[in-house]
């Protein structure tokens, strides 16, 4: 029977308490940022596990690293266009999949799919950030994605911590199943609990763009990886280069020109996105390299002149005041953000950056002094992960919060993997009778890494603010998106 035209309109639908979404959020990047640094510490231990050699095993970590940038900006995005609640659903499933497939491989070769597996949840950061913007009231946003932000750099240290002792307490499987079973949970209550987007973007999803986009992340960041490994000049790196050199560009002018692109190249343009992003390259840098390389140092046997000799778990417990203070910031950063601006913070957070990475060049040599420097990091990498996120995420339409954020995070990750590449020359350019790097080669890779923070800090002193969802990119879909926007805060 057709409704009465007196009835009183169909109340909408009760959405989820923006608290409760919050921790499913967290939940979900706790899991993937896990994934992300668990791992490193214990290659030696996959290595004879599996019967396999150095080189091999270390596709465990590049596999990751592709899979990651390649789904990171394309999950993103789709997420933007037919929802962002069932794309992160699919993300955390894919997730809790490879992690599955992970603990049970019983060889390399299924170690490093299931790894590919993992990296389609690296879409889970920037739909993250857009449901927070969706779903919160505005004054909460800045806190909250801050807070989200800085679980990544969090769950990279808590992952070197605890590394060693699940390891020595269980297995390397159990590196796996911990993540697998937070994913499953995050799962489940993303579908029950997290509600569907409001906001959608227009138009259908550019595949050929997509393609483009995956092969020259994929050309560069091999290139860059497997560089040190390969050989600089050898035929495969520099064929890898050239690709990338010419994928970009072509990807850059197809983008300029599709009437949907998966990446608005004006959105790109926009001052305070091309430059937080430049930030992120830079910061990515040192922060990514910084943990893979920091635990090594420590490792280090004390006859090698350097180094403490620690174990994989004495090492991940030196850096537990870092992880702690990479928390406590993170957790303090929306507040800090509302009082003195986050491009304020960005600033700070690369310039103790640069501060702690100069420390560890001149003053290594003392277990105290260390763990000082890298508390300070703590605390720049909380406060610039989160300044960095909040400042793309105001200054984009709310339609575009998913890629916007996806792109950020993958230039992130490319600048990690070209630091990783650079100071892994730069550390073994010298070696021991015993094989070992010589101390000279830690000391200038740390220079470097100060060197790329400081001018990290230099670039953000130049990022324009923008006021959250004032900004809209000029266009076709401009008008669309204006009121979308005066809806949402309706």
């Amino acid at each position: 029977m057709a409704p009465s035209p007196h009835a009183a309109p169909r109340p909408a639908p009760r959405r989820t308490d923006y608290r409760v979404t919050f921790v499913v959020l967290c939940l979900g990047v706790a899991s993937f940022s896990l994934l992300q640094s668990m791992v490193n510490p214990v290659l030696p231990t996959i290595e004879a596990a599996l019967d396999t050699d150095q080189a091999t095993v270390t596709w465990v970590l590049t596999a990751y690293l592709l899979s990651a940038s390649v789904f990171t900006p394309i999950i993103g995005r789709v997420g933007d266009k037919v929802g962002k609640e069932r794309m992160l659903v699919a993300a955390l499933a894919a997730l809790a999949v490879g992690s599955l497939l992970a603990a049970m491989a019983t060889s390399i070769g299924v170690l490093i799919l299931a790894r590919v597996v993992q990296g389609i949840g690296g879409g889970v950061l920037p739909l993250t950030f857009g449901i927070i913007r969706d779903e919160f009231p505005r004054d909460k946003v800045a806190g909250a994605v801050g807070t989200a932000a800085a679980l990544l750099a969090v769950g990279g240290g808590v992952g070197l911590v605890i590394a060693g002792p699940v390891v020595d307490a269980l297995s390397y499987h159990w590196l796996f199943w911990i993540p697998m079973a937070m994913t499953i949970v995050a799962t489940v209550a993303t579908a029950f609990y997290i509600p569907e987007s409001p906001e959608r973007a227009p138009g259908r999803i550019n595949v050929g763009t997509a393609l483009l986009l995956s092969a020259w992340l994929v050309a560069l960041l091999l290139a860059v990886s497997q560089g040190h490994t390969w050989g600089w000049t050898s035929v495969r790196v520099v064929a890898l280069f050239v690709a990338a050199a010419v994928l970009l560009p072509t990807w850059v002018v197809a983008e300029s020109r599709s009437a949907d692109p998966l990446v608005d190249m004006r959105m790109m343009r926009i001052p305070t996105v091309w430059t937080v992003n430049l930030v992120a390259l830079l910061f990515g840098a040192g922060m990514y390299s910084m943990f893979a390389f920091l635990p090594q140092f420590l490792q280090t046997p004390e006859a090698a002149g350097y180094g403490f000799g620690a174990s994989v778990t004495e090492s991940g417990l030196l850096l537990l005041p870092q992880t702690v203070a990479s928390f406590v910031a993170g957790v303090l950063a929306g507040r800090l953000a509302h009082r003195l601006g986050s491009k304020l913070l960005l600033v700070v957070g690369a310039s103790l950056t640069a501060v702690g990475m100069l420390g560890l060049t001149f003053a290594h040599d003392s277990i105290g002094l260390v763990i000082v420097e890298t508390t300070i990091l703590g605390l720049a990498f909380g406060l610039a992960f989160a300044a960095m996120s909040n400042l793309v995420v105001d200054a984009v339409p709310q339609s575009q919060t998913g890629v916007a954020s996806g792109m950020n995070t993958n230039i992130r990750t490319v600048g990690g993997a070209i630091g990783s590449a650079v100071l892994a020359t730069v550390v073994t350019s010298g070696a021991q009778p015993s094989g070992l790097p010589v101390e000279a080669g830690y000391t200038h890779g740390f220079g470097v890494l100060a060197a790329t923070s400081a001018l990290a800090a230099l670039v953000a002193v130049f990022v324009p603010v923008v006021k959250a969802a004032t900004h809209v990119v000029p266009g076709p879909q401009a008008e669309a998106e204006a009121e979308a926007e005066a809806a949402v805060a309706r």
